[in-house]
């Protein structure tokens, strides 16, 4: 297996059993068990009777964890867990997450010899006809693939939430996402609003306070978890995401669920006195925001810490969505759906859940399979 370069010269419309959507970490767990399970590559054996492929987006491996900001490091990234097989080597604490993570994932892509094609970015996946088995049709703009089944690990960095409020629109100042944000120093010395209750909001907040005069304002206020984080807590969480999924209701941040920890950043926050909440301001002006009390507070730049939602856009042909906005999952796989398995997604969102939910996809996959194609 090998990785390709889809400017090649290649057929307009290929086929592979399974197509994985999405390189990053539970992408690549799913290639992996697929690996293990017998399939082969379609890249390199389109004619074997059980095929995949893995089409990423990224020009190069690491996912999302390319775009992270610089001063992220891999002493206060929120956890990252080993890819199956492949232990992750000892890596320095002070080493940007941006750079270590992607070069634990390239060495992983060599090690597994995954089929990835990239970079591709898949525009819409439908079925090719009214039939519910029916081939599903993947386009892109590397081509078209013809799949049986869809695993899709987009993750969320390609949907950031970016809220609108009054007068937005009129805002003489700076206004970044998360998505967009890079490192303090681009905000140095100015007056800056951070937007958000997450853990992001609080990475956000303590290092440009360092650096900026800072405003912190979420809708809700913030509840801190005590102590350290309690493992059963964490299957509860895991459960309680599982649940929300099961009966096809929209899951929250991971935040909404666990709380936020006294993190060393959240403690140093405190310890400087600028772990200061406001109350959401209610419209934006052309300098400022005015809060909920009326005032206005001169801003020069806005931080919106607002989080990620699923990037499923290119899946809206297959309406996988209800009338509430969610989509309802057994396991990882579409309850009324079994040509897609959502990996990196509800309670598989975290490291250690996306490894398992790629073992989790390749079963449930293996098992319809079987029934729509035999043995």
């Amino acid at each position: 297996m090998s990785n390709r370069d889809p400017r090649s010269a290649v057929p307009d419309v290929r086929r592979a059993t399974v197509v994985v959507v999405g390189g990053g970490q539970s992408g690549l767990s799913a290639g992996h068990h697929l690996a293990r399970r017998g399939f082969r590559s379609a890249l390199e054996e389109p004619e074997a009777d059980r095929t995949f492929v893995v089409l990423d987006a990224e020009p190069a491996p690491g996912g999302a964890w390319r775009h992270r900001w610089e001063s992220l490091t891999m002493a206060t990234v929120n956890g990252i867990f080993d890819l199956p097989g492949f232990p992750r080597p000892p890596v320095d604490p002070d080493a940007p997450s941006s750079e270590a993570v992607p070069a634990y994932f390239a060495a992983y892509e060599k090690w597994a010899d995954l089929p990835i094609v990239r970079p591709v970015r898949v525009h819409t996946v439908r079925a090719e006809d009214d039939d519910p088995d029916s081939p599903l049709i993947v386009e892109s703009d590397a081509g078209t693939w013809v799949t049986r089944v869809v695993v899709n690990a987009t993750g969320t960095w390609d949907n950031p939430v970016r809220p609108h409020y009054p007068g937005q629109e009129t805002f003489a100042g700076l206004q970044l996402h998360t998505h967009d944000y890079e490192c303090a120093d681009q905000l140095a010395g100015l007056r800056v609003a951070i937007v958000g209750g997450g853990i992001s909001a609080l990475q956000h907040l303590e290092e440009i306070s360092r650096v900026a005069t800072t405003f912190w304002y979420t809708r809700r206020e913030p509840e801190f978890r005590e102590g350290e984080f309690d493992p059963d807590v964490g299957r509860e969480v895991v459960a309680q995401v599982a649940a929300d999924t099961a009966a096809g209701r929209p899951t929250g941040s991971v935040v909404s669920y666990t709380g936020l920890g006294w993190t060393p950043y959240v403690q140093a926050a405190h310890e400087r006195g600028v772990l200061v909440r406001r109350p959401m301001f209610t419209a934006i002006e052309p300098d400022g925001v005015r809060e909920s009390d009326g005032s206005l507070t001169p801003i020069d730049a806005i931080v919106w810490a607002t989080g990620f939602k699923a990037s499923l856009e290119h899946l809206d042909p297959l309406r996988l969505r209800n009338a509430g906005g969610g989509i309802r999952m057994e396991g990882t796989q579409v309850a009324d759906e079994p040509r897609v398995h959502l990996v990196g997604f509800g309670p598989s969102q975290s490291t250690v859940g996306a490894n398992r939910a790629g073992r989790e996809a390749v079963n449930g996959l293996l098992a319809y399979l079987a029934g729509t194609m035999g043995p």
